[in-house]
């Protein structure tokens, strides 16, 4: 469908909107990784020789390099290619040109988020079950195998992928605006304007990041020390409203009563996001009575943990629903569907600044994993845990504020969907159509279907880690015949081993497993993420699209927030046990396992809703001009044709055995013996150290 009548270079101008989208959203995440790794290395390198102020500030300002990355890369892309549209076209027409450049960046967002927290959570996994409650060795204890594999995860999980997470949002947020401004050059300059006031407002704020904190580990006044990271976002919050205030007075005049309606909206959004953050942080920190519950009921075992998480995630929902839902009210009634699309603006305003708090994070973790590593004294330890559990508390914040954005960011672009599939005639959308409501049912089951393929997607990855690392255990030796696990029992026994006694494992090894599952298994979801609306909006039409992305919306954010705050309750609930020095009690380890379940949740499949809930609604827009004004089934060929793709996509996928129920480490035991040596039924566990299988609950000494 061309844009302009007689035009011959629609394909071309969206083909190259898609491109420079999906190199925009990808160079933003290189950015990141490569400043954060370097980062990682000078943050210990400041706690080594400095105070814990010189570590806050070189971990913070790695972690800027990604949010100042993505924001300032989306604001000058999308404008640049409004700019280069506009001529020969309408306003309209060259805004449209920049959906082709939020599915470009929703791609790179699908492979960074869901690639990058299957490859983290593999290793993750892996080293937890076998180093942390098999060996009884520290977390970052480099005789792991996969203990690399984990740090490298953590760049490529929380910083590239949350960067292309909320890069999608940004620029997602500006397109819904934009594309609900019309033809009006003052609501078409708004959500660029306050974009580039946002931006200001962040470098101003980045400044005001600082500590008096000595460090004391996980005996540090975290609230002081979160406040050293938050008042620089707090700052660079006030002076945006100002900014944003003088863009209203600007464009609209001072006195417009429409004006400073879209002046609230902006602070609507930005106040929930907040809000929403913080109450994120009341369900994950151990500082608050849920993850504590978490710790207490670890005294009876891992099963009591999974259940209270579980249960303590589900609760959770209710205050970011609320905040949303009065968000989303209140914007409607001010301004419509703009002003909603306004609120996603004001929420992600201060990006640049709030995303270095978020990148932070890993940053700090993979810091003291570094001075364990190196065998750095105590004292640097406590200033890398400090930093590390400051770390927790932003990233679980971090998650909460990006379910926020993405809903507010679907929402807008729901919206605009609904503008741009009713220029050539109205369509009805009410709830009770029968058409809309079975849309919506679909919608509903997606998120579920998701959420189930990234996680059985981590638990084979990690099946095949666990069995290297058992495999290393067991067989990896030095010139003297000692094998890794023995050198273990020496170090633990010890406390320290003797340089010619000391067994280095095959990290290369556990590296090359997860780059290889998370390249493999992100193939399917990205294959119903991106035809099942295509299917349902030709196939049966506009109609039942608008069902299904409304079902999406409401069902991955409140699965998004459940798994994300179990998650991070889990994981906070393992730390409190290391901060109270029972982490290697049955106690301890309960949570570890629970911490272990939590992983997938918190930075697999929780974090890859948001990419499904709008890279749904941005293919949705995408194709709104092919079905304008369609009604039901009248395009149903096209449909067909699509789906039938998707079969054969299934089939291939199938064939590939990466949608299988099969176990992926074939007939062969985890332990690496010959499955044939057991007796039939016979339940059997292989630890690290054991030779061949053993009986369930048998000794282990």
């Amino acid at each position: 469908v061309p844009m302009k009548k007689d035009a011959v270079d629609d394909g071309i101008r969206c083909a190259a909107c898609l491109i420079i989208g999906a190199l925009m959203s990808g160079l933003s995440g290189y950015i990141g990784m490569k400043v954060a790794t370097e980062g990682n290395v000078r943050t210990t390198v400041a706690c080594a020789r400095g105070t814990l102020n010189d570590g806050l500030k070189v971990a913070f300002t790695a972690g800027a390099a990604m949010g100042f990355g993505v924001v300032g890369l989306a604001a000058v892309g999308l404008s640049f290619l409004v700019i280069v549209m506009k001529p020969d076209r309408s306003q309209n027409q060259a805004v449209q040109y920049t959906h082709s450049f939020g599915f470009g960046a929703s791609s790179i967002a699908l492979f960074a988020r869901v690639a990058g927290g299957i490859y983290t959570k593999a290793a993750d996994v892996g080293a937890d079950l076998v180093g942390k409650v098999e060996a009884g060795i520290d977390e970052d204890d480099p005789h792991n195998p996969a203990v690399i594999a984990d740090n490298v995860g953590d760049n490529v999980g929380d910083v590239a992928g949350m960067g292309a997470d909320l890069f999608e949002s940004y620029i997602g947020s500006i397109i819904g605006a934009a594309t609900l401004g019309g033809d009006s050059p003052e609501l078409l300059a708004m959500p660029f304007w306050l974009a580039a006031g946002g931006l200001i407002a962040s470098f101003i704020g980045f400044f005001f990041v600082s500590t008096k904190e000595k460090g004391d580990g996980w005996n540090t006044n975290l609230t002081a020390l979160m406040f050293a990271l938050e008042k620089g976002m707090y700052i660079a919050n006030v002076i945006f409203l100002i900014f944003a205030a003088v863009i209203v007075i600007l464009l609209f005049g001072a006195d417009s009563e429409q004006g400073w309606k879209m002046f609230i909206c902006v602070v609507i959004g930005l106040v929930a996001g907040m809000a929403i953050g913080k109450g994120t942080e009341f369900f994950t920190s151990f500082d608050y009575g849920p993850t504590i519950s978490i710790k207490d009921r670890a005294r009876t075992g891992p099963a009591t943990v999974i259940i209270q998480g579980m249960g303590v995630g589900m609760v959770s929902t209710i205050l970011p629903t609320l905040i949303l839902v009065g968000a989303i009210v209140a914007c409607n009634e001010l301004s419509g569907q703009y002003g909603i699309a306004l609120a996603a603006v004001g929420m992600l305003g201060t990006l640049a600044v709030s995303l270095s708090t978020d990148a932070y994070g890993p940053v700090a973790d993979n810091a003291g994993g570094l001075a364990e590593m190196a065998g750095l004294g105590p004292d640097v330890r406590a200033k890398t845990d400090s930093l590390d559990a400051l770390g927790n508390t932003t990233a679980a914040m971090g998650k909460g504020f990006a379910v926020g954005s993405a809903v507010l960011t679907a929402l807008s672009l729901l919206a605009a969907f609904k503008h741009e599939a009713t220029k050539e005639k109205a369509l009805s959308f009410e709830i009770w159509d029968p058409v809309l409501l079975a849309g919506t049912l679909l919608g509903a089951m997606l998120p579920f279907f998701f959420a189930a393929l990234t996680m059985m997607s981590v638990g084979k990855a990690a099946a095949e880690m666990i069995d290297e690392v058992r495999r290393q255990f067991r067989e990896i030796k030095n010139a003297k015949g000692v094998t890794l696990l023995e050198a273990i029992q020496k170090v633990t026994a010890n406390g320290s081993i003797e340089e010619e006694d000391d067994v280095e494992p095959d990290s290369d090894r556990c590296v090359q497993i997860s780059t290889r599952s998370s390249v493999k298994e992100m193939i399917a979801p990205g294959v119903y993420a991106v035809f099942t609306p295509m299917i349902t909006g030709f196939m049966v039409g506009p109609r039942m699209l608008m069902g299904l992305l409304a079902g999406c919306i409401g069902s991955a954010a409140m699965l998004a927030i459940m798994m994300g705050n179990a998650g991070g309750a889990w994981d906070n609930s393992k730390k409190l046990c290391e901060k109270l020095k029972i982490k290697k009690t049955d106690q301890g380890k309960a949570c570890v396992v629970g911490d272990t379940v939590g992983d997938p949740f918190k930075d697999t499949s929780g974090p890859s809703l948001d990419i499904l809930l709008k890279l749904m609604a941005m293919v949705s827009l995408l194709i709104a001009p092919l079905v304008d004004g369609q009604d039901d089934w009248e395009t149903w060929y096209f449909g067909l044709i699509v789906l039938v793709i998707c079969i054969i996509a299934t089939l291939v996928l199938m064939q590939k055995n990466i949608l299988t129920w099969q176990d992926p480490l074939g007939a062969a035991s985890i332990g690496g013996g010959d499955a044939s040596e057991a007796p039939a039924g016979a339940p059997t566990v292989v630890k690290a150290w054991s030779d061949g299988p053993r009986e369930a609950g048998a000794s282990i000494d």
